[in-house]
């Protein structure tokens, strides 16, 4: 888009290309039933909430239905309420649907020390979550940094899911050089978010001051290109040096927020962020290096299961690919690559910005596999 300046364009751009190869209270309540301790939902058309001890953290949980189970894991800088809308159609589907708080964010535990977010303990939390609901297996979605969390607990723990379903994240492999490092000499001198990520104490620092003013930037500038739909200014820091600032006022401000974004969402993002802070999301990315340094064993490792790819067209984070060129990319780690679906009129939070079309991508993924066991 026009308002978007072409560095941060192609910060975004760089970042996908990199994750591609390497594998984001007070207030309004939310829209669910009620924080409980296993009671049943008051409203059966929204999910209950309650908090549960997974790989010995506690993690709230969104759970909605009854049937084989569908772990949603949500991204930067996100929450259960992602998923608020596909909870309600997989539940009505026959699923049970569960959307948990990642830890560092919302309702859940939010460790001190930074490699208390790598993601082996990332992927230990999304089993950790399955023993707590008594559950064998589960088909895993992930979304942005739930997506690469999901990517990583499939290679890790194969036995204990069944499918995946990534979404705007690919994965090609472990790379053999740092993400980290490749990102550091592509960017020198200039501003990279997942590098200012990296210096400690001060992202949280500008996020925790003005989550808000953050989060009404955030949504917007990687959503679709609707201008119409969601007219902004451009950012005040065009800059590219990172002495020039931080990451808020790099982005376009929105006049008026976007369709799919209402009031009361954005109301509840930010009660969130002001009550758990971003020290915790911004956290997965200082464990960059680390995890490609801890995960040796994934060099060339393949994933036999059904996997469907799911991204908006306009995602920034898959640079203008198509559906032929995200096969290529992804075929010789998922081999059994059932699909990819990209999303027309969608951008980065392509969950929330076509509800429906990406709930109707997901259950018929879903179908396929009862289909395929009989």
């Amino acid at each position: 888009m026009r308002q978007r300046t072409a560095t941060w364009r192609a910060a975004v751009i760089c970042a996908a290309t990199t994750v591609a190869s390497a594998g984001c209270m007070t207030g309004a309540q939310p829209r669910a039933a009620a924080e409980v301790s296993g009671a049943a939902a008051v409203l059966k058309t929204e999910p209950t909430l309650r908090i549960i001890e997974a790989n010995g953290i506690k993690m709230r949980i969104a759970e909605m239905g009854k049937g084989p189970l569908v772990l949603f894991l949500h991204g930067f800088p996100e929450s259960w309420y992602s998923w608020r809308h596909q909870l309600p159609a997989l539940a009505k589907a026959g699923y049970r649907a569960v959307a948990p708080d990642l830890r560092g964010y919302g309702k859940s535990d939010k460790p001190p020390a930074v490699e208390d977010y790598d993601i082996r303990h990332l992927a230990a939390d999304a089993v950790g979550v399955l023993d707590a609901l008594g559950e064998k297996t589960a088909v895993l979605v992930g979304h942005d940094w739930g997506s690469i969390i999901a990517w990583n607990t499939i290679l890790l723990y194969p036995d204990r899911f069944t499918a995946l379903v990534p979404m705007s994240v690919p994965y090609s492999g472990r790379p053999p050089v740092s993400p980290l490092e490749t990102m550091k000499k592509a960017f020198g001198d200039n501003f990279f978010y997942i590098v200012y990520f990296q210096e400690p104490g001060v992202a949280e620092a500008e996020f925790d001051k003005e989550p808000r003013e953050f989060l009404s930037r955030i949504y917007p500038a990687v959503a679709a290109n609707l201008t119409p739909d969601s007219p902004r200014d451009p950012p005040e820091i065009t800059d590219p040096k990172r002495s020039a600032g931080g990451w808020i006022r790099r982005l376009p401000k929105a006049k008026q927020l976007p369709s799919w974004l209402t009031q009361k969402d954005l109301d509840y993002y930010v009660a969130e962020f002001t009550h758990a802070g971003f020290r915790g999301g911004i956290n997965f990315y200082r464990n960059w290096h680390r995890n490609w340094e801890i995960t040796p064993e994934l060099t060339a490792k393949t994933i036999p299961q059904p996997v469907h790819f799911i991204a908006g067209a306009q995602d920034a984070v898959i640079g203008g690919a198509n559906e032929q060129q995200l096969r290529a990319s992804m075929g010789g780690v998922a081999t059994d690559l059932r699909g990819v679906t990209l999303i027309p009129g969608a951008g980065h939070w392509v969950q929330q910005e076509k509800a429906t079309e990406t709930n109707a991508a997901i259950l018929s993924f879903l179908a396929s596999l009862t289909k395929s066991k009989t």
